[in-house]
């Protein structure tokens, strides 16, 4: 892979109840969900643009804008400016309807 999956570009949201073992898994924003206090999400841009959007007050979503770039054959780094702490993403499946990472460092 020497670019990501063009079905990266998207927002996707953690479907924690789906995680296993140190892979989690996420689904587009408009997936049926079943019902939860909150979900963290992110967003990639095709321009190396990102968006985490960590859980805040009251469950509501925040948004920490940063950048991501292709390290490796999978293996994407977030950076954030110093907002938060980078961190690195391996990529094992993505897809319209699923996007599963192990993170790396972070």
């Amino acid at each position: 892979m020497r670019e990501p999956p063009s079905g990266l570009f998207r927002s996707w949201l953690h479907s924690y109840e789906e995680d296993h073992e140190d892979v989690r898994v996420y689904r587009p924003d408009d997936h049926p969900f079943p019902p939860a206090r909150g979900r963290r999400g992110m967003e990639f841009a095709p321009d190396g643009t990102f968006v985490d959007h960590p859980l805040g007050r009251g469950d509501a979503p925040g948004a920490v804008p940063g950048r991501w770039r292709l390290v490796s054959d999978r293996h994407i780094a977030l950076t954030f400016g110093g907002a938060r702490p980078d961190r690195e993403l391996e990529i094992l499946r993505c897809d319209e309807d699923v996007l599963h990472v192990r993170r790396l460092t972070g």
